[in-house]
């Protein structure tokens, strides 16, 4: 956690939405589950969560959700 550790908690907060599209495009692509746990978004969805889990939800949690909504034929 070498440059997550020099991160501020409002320059996390900030990086929130493109963590999540990161996310999201990683699962797109097909990436496997073991492989998005080893990224720097992971990471830092990971320490979110971790530092306000009242605000954030889980990475776990996140990845089910995107996935499923990627899997879904658009309407």
């Amino acid at each position: 956690m070498g440059a997550a550790a020099k991160l501020t908690i409002g320059e996390l907060e900030a990086g929130y939405p493109t963590y999540c599209k990161a996310l999201r495009l990683l699962i797109r692509d097909g990436r496997s589950f073991e492989a998005i746990q080893r990224t720097v978004c992971w990471e830092r969805l990971s320490l979110l969560q971790k530092c306000l889990p009242t605000r954030y939800k889980s990475p776990d949690y996140l990845y089910v959700l995107l996935k499923r909504e990627v899997e879904q034929p658009a309407a």
